[in-house]
């Protein structure tokens, strides 16, 4: 370890940090496509370590606690939508002088945009086989795919609060996305009718409902960049393009959650 005294570009590790861009080709607009989608990574890292300590204190009933790092992550969402807004300056004219360099490669293979949906409930296995050169990736996303997500630690937290809940839902096969369950949202019922005796939990789930929400905001944006800057074009990496984004709209991490309101 050096004796220097610390300084800024040491401890933020910039030489390495910035030297991490590496353009396929010499056009200005390529740079701006890597540095959006790099910091994108940065922001899903940091999402990922406050969702598991936002897990990790909902199991040790730590509600309040938890607040905190949920309201940190939807804070984080926002700053990753409003950075379609930079992409967005990008044109079509633009973005088709590089596109070809980027070969098959897609954010449809991003292994912590899927490592989120998983610590959120929304899981599905099929993506895993876009690690498998990857085996630390994978094995982050297996784990996540594999553990109680936090939607299933909130559910149990219900019951821990004396609440109903159906087994089925406090003991499964956690690598199985969620299912709409009518009890679970007849137990939320309970403590969005009674916010002062469950005041805790009742926080607890509109900071789920923020999280929620800025995802399908973020979704939304995607979709009208991506329209906005290939059209209707197939995506890279061979998916649908906007088609198949536009299928991602209506996705909720915790269902019950919006569809109780209709109950109130």
């Amino acid at each position: 370890m050096s004796d220097a005294p610390m300084t800024y570009a040491r401890y933020l590790a910039l030489d390495e940090l910035l030297s991490c861009q590496h353009p396929q080709s010499e056009l200005d607009d390529e740079m701006l496509f890597i540095i959006i989608h790099q910091t994108k990574e940065l922001w899903l890292k940091q999402m990922i370590r406050e969702l598991q300590l936002a897990q990790s204190q909902i199991r040790s009933d730590a509600l309040i606690p938890a607040y905190k790092a949920l309201a940190r992550v939807s804070r984080i969402q926002a700053v990753m939508t409003l950075s379609w807004d930079v992409l967005s300056t990008m044109t079509p004219s633009d973005y088709t002088r590089f596109r070809h360099v980027l070969g098959p490669s897609s954010g449809f293979q991003s292994d912590q945009f899927r490592t989120v949906e998983f610590m959120l409930g929304l899981k599905d296995s099929a993506h895993l086989k876009f690690q498998e050169d990857r085996p630390e990736a994978r094995a982050a996303m297996m784990t996540a795919l594999t553990e109680p997500s936090i939607w299933d630690d909130t559910i149990i937290a219900l019951a821990r609060a004396g609440i109903d809940v159906p087994l089925g839902q406090l003991s499964r096969d956690w690598a199985q996305p969620h299912v709409f369950s009518p009890e679970v949202e007849a137990g939320f019922l309970q403590v969005y009718r009674d916010t002062e005796r469950y005041w805790e939990l009742y926080q607890l789930a509109e900071k789920l409902v923020d999280l929620d929400d800025a995802m399908a905001t973020w979704r939304h944006k995607h979709v009208i960049t991506v329209e906005r800057i290939i059209g209707g074009k197939r995506g890279t990496g061979g998916t649908a393009g906007v088609s198949y984004l536009s299928s991602t709209l209506s996705k909720r991490a915790f269902p019950e959650l919006w569809s109780l309101r209709t109950q109130l």
